[in-house]
């Protein structure tokens, strides 16, 4: 089995449950404060002090930290707004960040723990002088959350380390889809007498977000059978599109679309398209009239063509899945260079046609991916290479002579 994909399948298996996690992770704060907030008056040793104004002072944390809750979500409802009109509707990673919720869980859990605590101890004289100090430390520590948090919402609003996000996240993508480069390795032959059935999507329009590949594979060996990937994450799956063909064996279509995992909206978990499509949507909204920003789109595509460079040395032959006797039971598509071209660069050459700064500085992303990617990539590029000059030399009007000189049709 190719562990380089399997791998990284099973980290993003968890990052689907995310959201769910999220709600769990705010109800076992909730009961833990609870539970604390019972048992710590139990606490006898130490010092003494007042019971009464320890309780106050439990009160006024407890109802104060729902102020705290109150700004975590001014803050994720700004920067998402900020984010959707600014750069662009489709990132959403300050909204997925786990510091949002697990801030939220932790204020929610002191909370509750402080409130508690106040009416468990509200019958006494005098208590442990660990309670408040169990209390301030807990304080400080929703306010070191809420530092980070802020810090982080504060960056997620800034032209510079958004795109660096971005990028990240499409490195990391890269890294966790594809097979280390084997000039060697060739696309699936698949040995197949006839095919048994194709697959299709059975419900209505959802993103093709992650494909849980290990359970897939365990129902080809079970079926004894070959099962053909005909779409990638990130596609839209529209109602009766083909997904899959089976070979070689039965598997009910639900078994194979119970393994496609759809949802609202692109995620980075296997995504290697993502990162490319929200660059150059931040990209097309600086070159739109209304904001009128090309140096924006040139800062973007500083982090395009490291994306761009990267993906040329990929071998993007379909992805091959063996079982453990070497049977093929699993073939995956993977998206080649001239998909990431054309998701981000194509759009942004034709916004970019009368802004000589950014055009000039697409052809340079073009001539420097080309230098760096395989042979077979060449006549892709050198295509969009005539397509710029063509451009030039037809809006030469817009472009110094030198331009127009260095660049002949």
């Amino acid at each position: 089995m190719d562990q380089r994909y399997s791998a990284p399948i099973g980290k993003a298996f968890l990052l689907r449950r995310r959201r769910w996690r999220a709600g769990f992770a705010q109800l076992v704060m909730m009961l833990a404060g609870l539970a604390a907030g019972l048992a710590i008056p139990l606490v006898q040793r130490g010092p003494v002090v007042p019971a009464r104004q320890v309780s106050d002072m439990l009160v006024a944390i407890g109802l104060g930290l729902l102020g705290a809750i109150a700004v975590i979500f001014s803050l994720l409802f700004l920067v998402v707004q900020w984010a959707s009109t600014t750069f662009t509707p489709r990132l959403t990673l300050f909204r997925d960040d786990p510091i949002v919720w697990r801030t939220f869980a932790f204020a929610i859990g002191q909370s509750v723990f402080d409130l508690t605590t106040a009416l468990a101890i509200s019958g006494h004289n005098e208590v442990s002088v660990i309670i408040p100090t169990v209390a301030v430390l807990l304080l400080l520590a929703m306010l070191s959350l809420l530092r980070v948090l802020q810090l982080r919402a504060f960056a997620s609003i800034q032209l510079a380390p958004a795109l660096a996000s971005i990028a990240d996240r499409g490195r990391l993508v890269l890294d966790a889809v594809y097979p280390p480069t084997d000039e060697n390795r060739s696309a699936p032959t698949l040995s197949v007498s006839t095919m048994h059935s194709t697959i299709i999507w059975p419900h209505p329009p959802a993103v093709l977000q992650q494909i849980l590949v290990n359970q897939l594979q365990d129902a080809a060996n079970e079926a004894d059978a070959l099962v053909v990937l005909l779409q990638i994450p990130g596609t839209t799956l529209q109602y009766g599109t083909p997904i899959a063909e089976v070979h070689n064996g039965y598997l009910p279509d639900a078994t194979v679309v119970d393994c496609l995992v759809g949802g609202r909206e692109r995620t980075f978990i296997q995504d290697p398209l993502l990162a490319l499509r929200l660059l150059a949507d931040i990209g097309l909204r600086a070159l739109s009239p209304a904001v009128n920003d090309p140096a924006t789109a040139v800062q973007t595509l500083d982090e395009i063509e490291d994306l761009l460079v990267r993906a040329s040395s990929l071998h993007t032959v379909p992805l091959s899945i063996t079982d453990d006797a070497g049977t093929l039971r699993v073939v995956i598509p993977l998206p080649g260079l001239d998909d990431f071209v054309r998701t981000g660069i194509d759009d942004l050459i034709a916004a970019a046609v009368k802004s000589p700064l950014v055009f000039n500085r697409i052809r340079a992303v073009l001539v420097c991916t080309q230098s760096r990617s395989l042979p077979r990539h060449h006549r892709m590029l050198t295509a969009r290479l005539d397509w710029i000059d063509g451009l030039i030399e037809r809006f030469h009007y817009l472009y110094p002579p030198s331009d127009r000189d260095e660049h002949p049709v």
